[in-house]
């Protein structure tokens, strides 16, 4: 078989595969039904070690939750929540916060942290029969900061592990050792610091803070401000009186001066006419 012979079968035997091929993406579509496309596969799933894995799992979480319900209800409300956190009813949880305040406009605040997963089971018993006011969520991205911190604690790592090799040398001097022995202290001290901090972010990326504030409805928080206005009447009015007297003594030898003044004004102008008559 000649060379040019060999070159034409070559080439009709590759524009039969192209057309099986082309035919064969012909067909495929119609597979599904007719004329209809292929579903776009899904997006895989962000893990661990993606980019979109790593800024969701360094936002750190806050929110803030208003609670609406009768004013002798707030206080067993917030109790029966700071229990349910203590005892872990949603999870682990740790009471950050807790304030009250009673009289005519009373109202609580209750903070914690909290698994992720218990937050809305913690809100759904603070709001329990009641009505949910406000509320917020903020968060805060930590992902420079847990990079900066790792990056510094691998480099507080690598700088002790250089100054341990140089302290198990035999020819160091003792005021070689003694300085060694310094760096090593501060090293490890400066590596302390960091890694608290790095534990203060992860505590921050796998829990989140919730704020619960307490409040009775907007009518009961009027009437009870007019009660209180009324109550106050008489301090009020004496801190008025007392406030007037003040200002009447402070006044009193203003006015005795000026009176005086008049007077002499008027006494000299008197005398000025008489000699000019």
């Amino acid at each position: 078989m000649t060379y040019a012979s060999t070159r034409w079968m070559g080439a009709a035997l590759l524009a039969l595969a192209l057309a099986a091929c082309s035919h064969q993406g012909q067909q495929e579509p119609a597979a599904g039904g007719s004329g209809a496309f292929a579903p776009a596969p899904a997006a895989p799933r962000a893990r661990s070690g993606d980019a979109g894995g790593d800024m969701q799992a360094m936002l750190a979480y806050e929110h803030q939750v208003g609670v609406v319900l009768p004013a002798d209800e707030i206080e067993p409300r917030m109790q029966a929540a700071k229990a349910a956190c203590e005892n872990g009813r949603f999870g682990a949880c740790v009471v950050l916060d807790a304030r009250t305040r009673s009289g005519d406009r009373p109202n609580a605040s209750l903070g914690m942290r909290i698994v992720p997963a218990g937050v809305e089971p913690m809100i759904a018993l603070a709001a329990r029969d009641a009505r949910l006011g406000t509320r917020s969520t903020h968060a805060e991205d930590l992902a420079v900061q847990v990079r900066d911190n790792a990056l510094v604690q691998e480099r507080l790592h690598n700088e002790m592990a250089r100054l341990q090799e140089f302290q198990q040398r035999r020819d160091l001097a003792v005021a070689d050792m003694i300085a060694l022995s310094r760096q090593l202290a501060e090293a490890q001290a400066q590596l302390d610091a960091a890694e608290r901090e790095g534990a203060q972010h992860k505590r921050r990326i796998d829990t989140q803070k919730l704020t619960l504030d307490f409040s009775p409805p907007s009518a009961e928080s009027g009437r009870g401000e007019i009660g209180q206005a009324l109550r106050d009447f008489g301090g009020t009015l004496a801190s008025g009186l007392a406030w007037t007297i003040r200002a009447l003594a402070f006044l009193l030898p203003v006015l005795v001066v000026v009176v005086v003044l008049v007077a002499l004004w008027r006494k000299m102008r008197s005398g000025r006419a008489k000699k000019i008559h």
